[in-house]
């Protein structure tokens, strides 16, 4: 079931969409508004999946209410003034219907909605699938075979040329790889590239002493460069959990 709203100053254009609304069994009418500062509150307290938007409006037009909301609904434009169409599309509107409206046009309008929204609520589902089964190790091929890696052993990994060093607390494992292309293999959320040579998992780091990451390596403190065009985005990181 799709959440809808009217947004329109004309009773008549409301009662018009009221009426092919009801036709769709999928389309639940939450509120009928007459501008946008009604529209505005309706958002609020219901969870809209579209919003059929008047744009000629008192005070305040559809378009320029559109452009004030951060996180739109899906919006199908309805208006008398066929000029406005181009302006509506830059704005991401899924469908324009002109005045008067016929409930074939409205029909082809709605299908796009249902077809949209399904296709976002699939992909939704899908990632949350990917963030549920997200693996905590990575396979990599060293010494004619594949070797697991779990990520929480990492200390950090070293670039040499077309082969890295990944380094862990008694152990390291050379691999045929490039720096960027296991930087794309590896979680964001737990390393970072600090260098052209190295890349670090956060959760090692001891402290930043300068321009260097302090980790430990065998019981014994470890300096790595920080890269100029690495610092900003570290700092980042470690400003978020600073004191």
């Amino acid at each position: 079931m799709i959440n809808v709203i009217i947004v329109d100053d004309e009773p008549l254009a409301q009662d018009v969409l009221e009426t092919y609304i009801e036709k769709i069994p999928e389309l639940n009418l939450v509120e009928k508004c007459s501008n946008a500062l009604e529209a505005n509150e309706a958002l609020k307290k219901h969870d809209v999946g579209l919003m059929f938007l008047d744009i000629q409006m008192p005070q305040l037009t559809g378009i320029d209410f559109l452009k004030t909301l951060s996180h739109p609904p899906l919006v199908i434009f309805t208006t008398a003034y066929p000029n406005y169409a181009i302006e509506g599309f830059e704005l991401n509107a899924l469908d324009y219907l002109l005045k008067p409206i016929s409930l074939e046009r409205f029909m082809k309008a709605v299908n796009k909605a249902m077809d949209q929204l399904e296709l976002r609520s699939r992909s939704a589902a899908t990632h949350e699938g990917e963030e549920e089964e997200e693996p905590d190790f990575i396979f990599v091929k060293a010494d004619k075979k594949l070797v697991k890696i779990n990520y929480a052993d990492i200390i950090y990994i070293e670039g040499l040329k077309d082969y890295v060093i990944i380094r862990m607390e008694n152990s390291r494992v050379i691999t045929l790889q490039t720096m960027k292309s296991l930087e794309e293999k590896l979680p964001q959320n737990i390393f970072r590239r600090i260098h052209r040579s190295y890349i670090v998992n956060v959760d090692k780091i001891e402290a930043i002493v300068g321009n260097m990451v302090e980790v430990m390596e065998k019981n014994q403190a470890k300096h790595l460069p920080i890269g100029k065009n690495y610092r900003e985005e570290l700092l980042e990181i470690i400003n978020k959990n600073r004191l």
